[in-house]
């Protein structure tokens, strides 16, 4: 949605390592939206956590006080608000459950104002994810940025819990231009839900048809390769089609802190279609479990498939 030249760095590493990955990412904009998956939204309605018809007031999710994510972590896993001097502002600390909302916020620099220069990366200026603390509910949009500065995403309705909200950008000149920037803020939706137990590791999953499979062996802390197979019905598929530059987008949260990792496309763009394989690289800040959400498009329709990765 930060390090120093992080993607010049990683550019490097994958040619000097023979990189064959890291994993495959989004459908294309303008592409409708649909996921069979389980407590994954993109642009669409958060599945219910166990709400309580007609209740409302405070969240309250048994077994999930002191959800983790919740306090502001260190620089460079997305778990502050501040970074490089960048701050994330925003007013709202809590959105309506069950209903489309709008978030809005700013980007501020040293001087305390909005910053208005980023650059364009994989075809938007910022990314914007909304992710519960269980990782069940995410959300990956694109917000607007009016000329003050000032950005407005608009959310799919949100499931009753504990979420944060990340922003990813590279700024386009002033301190630390050209280098990743991953701020994040937590928010509060009221009502009463369940935290939901995180899937255990599997190298596949099933998503609208689709059979994603994930091979890598990475380790927290390092670079290493991912790829990403996909198939349906048994056939290798050969038409996914180009989302934000790239053939699949992929993203990742630590199931222990929600620390983020934006796991970035090594497979280029050559045509209207791509598959069955694409490489990303990888680069997991920490052992134990991670979330993968991966996103992908066929047929102008965008799916999410989302899996749990094991990290040693």
């Amino acid at each position: 949605m930060h390090r120093s030249s992080p993607r010049a760095a990683l550019r490097a590493l994958a040619g000097a390592a023979a990189l064959t990955a890291v994993l495959a990412a989004c459908g294309s904009s303008g592409g409708t939206a649909h996921s069979s998956m389980p407590g994954t939204d993109h642009a669409t309605v958060a599945p219910p956590a166990a709400t309580s018809p007609g209740h409302s007031g405070t969240a309250s999710m048994p077994g999930m006080s002191g959800m983790p994510g919740m306090a502001d972590g260190s620089p460079g896993d997305g778990l502050s608000d501040v970074q490089d001097g960048y701050r994330l502002v925003a007013t709202a600390a809590s959105l309506p459950a069950g209903a489309a909302a709008r978030y809005r916020f700013s980007v501020t620099g040293a001087d305390g104002m909005p910053v208005t220069d980023f650059a364009v990366e994989q075809n938007e200026r910022l990314h914007f994810y909304a992710v519960r603390s269980d990782l069940t509910g995410f959300q990956h949009v694109h917000p607007v940025m009016a000329a003050n500065g000032h950005w407005t995403a608009d959310l799919a309705a949100l499931a009753p819990g504990h979420w944060r909200l990340y922003a990813t950008f590279t700024p386009a000149s002033g301190p630390g231009a050209g280098h990743d920037v991953v701020l994040s803020r937590p928010l509060t939706v009221p009502g009463r839900a369940t935290a939901v137990a995180l899937p255990a590791a599997a190298p596949a999953v099933e998503a609208d048809g689709y059979t994603v499979t994930v091979n890598g062996d990475p380790a927290g802390g390092a670079a290493h390769p991912l790829t990403v197979r996909f198939t349906r019905n048994g056939a290798p598929v050969k038409d996914l089609e180009p989302y934000l530059g790239t053939y699949a987008h992929l993203t990742a949260f630590h199931a222990g802190d929600m620390a983020f990792a934006h796991l970035h496309p090594a497979t280029p763009v050559k045509g209207r279609h791509g598959g069955p394989q694409l490489s990303f690289h990888a680069e997991l800040q920490k052992p134990g479990d991670w979330r993968l959400f991966l996103q992908f498009r066929t047929g102008g329709v965008l799916h999410t498939a989302a899996l749990t990765l094991h990290v040693a």
